[in-house]
């Protein structure tokens, strides 16, 4: 064989694997694209998914129930899907050791998810103390606070960009847990609807519903309003709305909160100590994300777009693919269950990913 003819086989070939279900075919959605060729009866030619994209869009629709107003955003969307299958490949390139595929949002745009799903105002954090420095030496090697009951089911932010307002009643659930030995869920809403903290540094930086807002400014407002709502008593709609905050019916108070450390071991340890952490984090691999450890090659430490919940770490996680081990946290997201692993994401540890050490904060309640 020739060498161009090699090239020719090297750009046409990869790799997709499929979700496969015997009672349910419009499971079988592409779970990883990858450059290998390997031998495994899941796992497809490129060619033939490129030539069958088309069935791979319907059962793509099927699963996530979506509807289009007709057949031109039918197209349009269907060629969207196509160029993010191309784009899942190029994350695959860049993070091998997780997996890159189909997703919910594998029919929007870049900006449409931008707008739609972050929502993340990342200002310099001087608006709170610095947390105390704690010591390390005696940390667990795997930590979860999922085992221990401090964390509730995955939520999900709808198309409002309130990721901020979900970090935010995350750790606020957590420490809220520390203190009364009671896991309750609290209400995203009353922080969307009511919570309009700005920034000192910054007084255009203002937290606006689903517009976008910032955890420590969130957790000022629960300071100076007393505390946060159960969910079931101000349900979340996932629009803006008229606020409708109930004093009476706080249940969740705020002491303090801090800025943790950008040193991972003081992460670790707070996280430890305090309970689940609010982080923001680059969301650049997100939109195709399906499982594993994400440790892209190339990932901006300062484009923080994405509030999210830290809710634990491991030591190692296999990926039987690319047979590496890889130590990682462990990150809540607020895009339902039936995105990443049942609603989490894992991002490796010990290189600032992302950014993941760049805005940590902590909170405690009275």
């Amino acid at each position: 064989m020739d060498s161009s003819t090699l090239l020719f086989s090297a750009f046409c070939i990869f790799s997709v694997i499929f979700l496969s279900s015997a009672t349910r075919p419009d499971d079988d959605l592409i779970r990883q694209v990858t450059d290998e060729v390997v031998s495994d009866p899941q796992i497809l030619d490129a060619r033939s998914a490129l030539f069958n994209a088309e069935v791979h869009f319907r059962h793509f629709i099927r699963r996530y129930g979506k509807k289009y107003s007709g057949p031109e955003e039918h197209e349009h969307r269907f060629g969207v899907f196509k160029s993010n299958l191309l784009r899942a490949l190029e994350h695959q390139k860049l993070d091998p050791r997780a997996s890159h595929g189909v997703t919910k949002f594998s029919d929007l745009t870049q900006e449409e998810f931008r707008h739609q799903y972050l929502g993340l105002r990342a200002p310099p954090l001087r608006d709170a103390h610095d947390a105390p420095i704690l010591p390390t030496n005696d940390l667990p090697e795997d930590f979860d606070w999922r085992e221990k009951g401090a964390v509730t089911e995955v939520k999900n932010q709808g198309s409002c960009g309130s990721c901020w307002a979900f970090s935010t009643t995350g750790a606020l659930e957590g420490a809220n847990f520390l203190k009364t030995g009671e896991l309750v869920s609290l209400s995203e809403q009353q922080l969307v609807d009511c919570d309009h903290e700005c920034d000192p540094s910054d007084a255009r930086s203002c937290d606006s519903g689903c517009n976008g807002g910032l955890m420590t400014s969130a957790y000022q407002y629960a300071l100076k309003s007393g505390g946060l709502e159960k969910e079931e008593d101000y349900p979340y709609t996932g629009k803006d709305g008229t606020c409708s905050f109930n004093k009476n019916k706080i249940v969740a108070h705020v002491s303090n909160f801090s800025v943790v450390s950008i040193d991972e071991g003081q992460i670790a340890a707070n996280l430890v100590k305090n309970g689940p952490l609010s982080v923001g984090i680059n969301a650049a691999f997100m939109q195709t994300y399906v499982g594993g450890v994400s440790c892209p090659y190339v990932c901006s430490k300062r484009n923080l777009d994405h509030g999210v919940l830290l809710v634990g770490y491991g030591a190692a996680a296999f990926a039987p693919i690319r047979m590496k081990d890889k130590p990682y946290w462990v990150i809540k997201n607020s895009w339902g269950p039936n995105w990443g692993e049942n609603g989490y994401y894992k991002l490796c540890r010990g290189h600032n990913v992302c950014g993941i050490n760049n805005m940590v904060s902590t909170v405690a309640a009275i």
